[in-house]
């Protein structure tokens, strides 16, 4: 596994399950996550708060063949920008 991928693995793992405000890129941001319980797949949907960007992925989790990142019509580096940047808000 890269360095890349662990920080994108640690980052994700930062971000609550459920929904959660924070912020990124200066904006703030709603950002919805859903873990499966078998820990196999990890569901991200994000929506700027005060305009109409998103940021949309599934991530698999397989042992066969690693990491999957599945992005919804966008590009994984605009997901894994946003993964790395967002910071949710602190309860």
């Amino acid at each position: 596994m890269s360095a890349a991928n662990d920080n994108f693995t640690r980052a994700l793992a930062l971000i609550p399950e459920g929904y959660s405000e924070g912020s990124f890129e200066a904006g703030r941001w709603g950002a919805t996550v859903k873990r499966s319980a078998d820990g196999k797949r990890i569901w991200l949907y994000a929506e700027d708060l005060a305009g109409t960007d998103i940021v949309s992925f599934n991530l698999y989790l397989l042992e066969t063949s690693g990491s999957t990142l599945k992005p919804c019509e966008m590009s994984s580096q605009k997901v894994i920008a946003f993964v790395l940047g967002y910071r949710p808000d602190t309860p």
